[in-house]
């Protein structure tokens, strides 16, 4: 097993390129490093969102003809008009791609057959019992199987728990007669996008990648080194897909210890923001992360229920997953009980009253609400009888128990017709002043309104 470094040259660790091609068995994998080295490898991407997209355009900045595979007919026509869907990725830089002829979309899954490397970038979502749902991975690797021809390198990207790779993908690419390692090579490669992040895109991010066996990662190391600034590779397809869930459920874990502590700084009297900027000052052992009204997005709320699950077939109880998962679900119920509290300290009911959602969105400056705990706060508010309206710069409309929504302009006058405004996402172009200036009551949940700005009489954390 090589480490996975590529250098400039196209080496691979200390091998290099031709060295490895003359000690490998298969003339398909010798053939699939030369196509990728002369940029001749046609690309394929099976899912075209938030990981997809980005990764189809990164290969095809890199010179490669690239086909992205999509069911949704209308977003295969958006990109062949050069329009993107995704925050991230700029509309200019799709059209200059699709004009110059380097990225296409298609839903004709047979043109697979055309690929010599594709990735898989579907959806992975959790059940309502919070069971893994791998039907799109299923699907897309069914779509392959049909598909598949000597010589072609899969890599999933999909996050799922440990053994999809070789339990799932590899099955049903053999039943096609044809031999992983000698006539086609198969990886996992986990998606690690974060979006909103102009500092960290896919071409800086370090990618790991794990193979099911030699051949398979080296040929999946060198792919993705054409693009990506750094490839990592490991021993096999389960360490990388418990990589992933390692990286998110540390986040999980620990922003349910912010959680906590921001309840209990709450019964303590303590401003759980000033306790926190005062262990950050601490230049080693400590890693600061912020409370906030719960989790949302892709991957947090999710991930790490995905090894809990894996976990629970052997046996064994993930408590720490669990128990974060329980703290971070919780926290919507929390914000609501705050505006309660405070609403009846001013002798109003929340029964009636008239509440404005700042933010609807999952995470701060992007313009999506997946899992985004502004929902259940939203519903756990109209439950209780509030009359709950939002304001989002980046979120238009919304649709919460089958009942449409629609953004409000945030302007003094419908600010101080509010009964209390509960900040859930701090998007940047929120005016903050003139909230803290024209609201009556604030719940803050991000700690967006400054110290020195807040009136205790109007503003309160969670």
């Amino acid at each position: 097993m090589t480490d996975g470094s590529v250098d400039e040259a196209g080496a691979i660790g200390t091998m290099t390129v031709t060295e490895i091609a003359s000690d490998t068995t298969t003339t398909h994998a010798a053939s699939l490093r030369r196509s990728i080295l002369s940029r001749r490898a046609r690309i394929g991407v099976i899912g075209l969102g938030y990981v997809g997209l980005p990764l189809a355009v990164s290969f095809a900045e890199a010179g490669y003809d690239v086909l992205g595979f999509e069911i949704d007919a209308e977003r295969v026509s958006t990109l062949n008009h050069g329009e993107s869907h995704i925050g991230d990725v700029a509309s200019s830089v799709v059209d200059r791609l699709v004009r110059d002829a380097f990225l296409a979309a298609t839903t004709d899954m047979t043109r697979l057959a055309e690929m010599d490397a594709i990735s898989i970038c579907v959806p992975t979502p959790l059940s309502k019992t919070k069971y893994p749902d791998i039907s799109a991975v299923v699907a897309a690797a069914t779509a392959m199987a049909h598909a598949l021809r000597p010589g072609q390198l899969v890599v999933l990207e999909s996050t799922t728990y440990p053994g999809t790779t070789r339990e799932v993908i590899l099955p049903a690419l053999e039943e096609s007669g044809l031999r992983v390692g000698e006539d086609f090579f198969l990886a996992f490669s986990p998606e690690r996008v974060d979006p909103g992040n102009e500092r960290y895109t896919v071409k800086n991010t370090p990618k790991i990648v794990g193979g099911i066996d030699i051949p398979s990662t080296e040929l999946a190391t060198l792919l993705y080194r054409q693009a990506i600034d750094t490839v990592v590779s490991v021993s096999s397809p389960e360490a990388a897909e418990m990589t992933k869930l390692l990286e998110n459920t540390f986040r999980a874990v620990n922003i349910a210890l912010a959680n906590e502590t921001a309840l209990m700084c709450d019964r303590l009297g303590l401003n759980v923001w000033e306790v926190i900027d005062a262990a950050a000052t601490k230049p080693f052992g400590f890693m600061r992360f912020t409370p906030g009204p719960g989790v949302g997005g892709h991957c947090i709320p999710l991930d790490p229920f995905y090894l809990s699950w894996k976990l629970r077939t052997l046996n064994y109880r993930a408590r720490f997953i669990e128990l974060a998962g329980e703290i971070n679900t919780s926290m919507p119920h929390q914000v609501v009980s705050k505006v309660v509290d405070r609403l009846n300290e001013l002798e109003k009911s929340v029964k009636g009253a008239d509440i404005l959602v700042l933010g609807v969105a999952y995470k701060r400056d992007i313009a999506d609400a997946l899992e985004s705990p502004a929902l259940d706060i939203i519903a756990l508010l109209q439950a209780r009888g509030a009359n709950v309206s939002y304001s989002d710069p980046h979120i238009q409309t919304l649709v919460i128990d089958d009942t449409k929504l629609v953004s409000n302009d945030l302007t003094p006058s419908r600010l101080e017709a509010t009964d209390c405004v509960v900040v859930v996402t701090d998007h940047a172009a929120l005016d903050f002043d003139s909230v803290i200036q024209h609201a009556t009551l604030v719940v803050d949940t991000w700690n967006a309104i400054p110290t020195t700005a807040r009136n205790k009489q109007a503003v309160t954390s969670i």
